[in-house]
């Protein structure tokens, strides 16, 4: 296979780009941050404790797209339309983002969504891999590349080991599924400024995420949209669960240390004033159109007013949504 490019050298960036270069692919890593490409050049890319691998790191505004190049893009969706602006009509995208970015619409044809949570030690390309989970491929729509390009990629990706790699027929519906999480997990840890383990251990946090993943699969089975299974129960079955408050408890109690001292990557966005909220909670509004999702046009008000302001509640957001 030919050279790669990784765009937005973060968690899963890295991650990706790793398991590339252990394939003895030739990657080059793309990213905005001046200390993270210093880094990368002086030390090479990190997983964990496994040993760097040299690559070539370019900062984004000095890249120079190759116009055919094959391009893995895993930057915030709001960094998206500077990007796009970039890269070439004929070069091939593999998006591996967990927003809906209408802008991405028509320019790629094959998509990635990760289960595994991968946090990148800031100003440094190395991340550490903090949950495991995998990494689905899938077509998206109908045209585009072969089943034999996807099975290609995934095999070189395996090699590493570092997540699975699991080929799906369509991804939207694991995409759609990993949405109704992430719309659940990421504006609440962010506005109380708590660990993704938070959220099954504070009872006030927990009944509110429990209360929010509820409201986003009613919205995605009102809009008529099919789910796939990411973990180890499908959509479905968790709404069954949910029914059951003590079930849910102690399923909750059960998956507490596999989040505890792991954060979603909005945490780390609100002090900067900008969120992927409008490409997770604002995406699931507008799908539900005239259908009632009361909690989270609360979270999507709130952690717009958090925007502006560059801070989390802590406790006080809780209280406020339950309100």
């Amino acid at each position: 296979m030919d050279a790669i490019t990784i765009l937005g050298a973060g968690g899963i960036g890295c991650a990706v780009g790793y398991s590339l270069r252990s394939a003895g692919i030739p990657v080059t890593f793309v990213d905005a941050d001046p200390a993270k490409i210093l880094w990368g050049r002086a030390h090479g890319v990190a997983v964990d404790q496994r040993p760097p691998l040299p690559a070539d790191f370019q900062y984004f505004a000095e890249w120079s797209p190759e116009p055919e190049g094959a391009l893995v893009l895993c930057t915030k969706c709001y960094d998206n339309a500077a990007v796009l602006a970039r890269i070439p009509t004929a070069a091939t995208l593999l998006p591996i983002q967990n927003g809906f970015d209408p802008q991405l619409d028509g320019r790629h044809s094959v998509e990635g969504i990760a289960s595994f949570v991968s946090e990148c030690i800031p100003g440094r390309m190395h991340t550490r891999i903090t949950r495991r989970g995998s990494l689905h491929l899938g077509h998206r729509g109908t045209a585009g590349a072969s089943r034999e390009v996807l099975r290609g990629i995934a095999d070189l990706l395996r090699r590493a080991g570092l997540f699975r790699v699991e080929l799906v027929p369509e991804i939207l519906p694991f995409k759609y599924t990993k949405l109704m999480y992430n719309a659940a997990i990421s504006p609440l840890a962010a506005a109380a400024g708590m660990d993704n383990g938070q959220l099954l251990s504070v009872p006030l946090a927990r009944q509110l995420f429990f209360d929010l993943l509820r409201e986003n699969y009613a919205i995605l089975n009102g809009a008529g949209i099919p789910l796939g299974k990411i973990g180890p129960f499908h959509p479905d079955t968790v709404q069954r669960i949910l029914r059951h408050r003590v079930v849910a408890r102690l399923l909750a109690r059960a998956f507490y240390p596999s989040l505890r001292g792991t954060y979603c990557s909005m945490s780390g966005d609100l002090p900067r004033g900008r969120t992927e909220l409008e490409y997770y909670n604002g995406h699931l509004i507008a799908l539900a159109g005239e259908r009632a999702c009361p909690l989270n046009r609360r979270v999507y008000e709130l952690v717009k007013r958090l925007e502006t302001e560059r801070t989390a509640l802590g406790a006080g957001a809780l209280a406020e949504l339950a309100a």
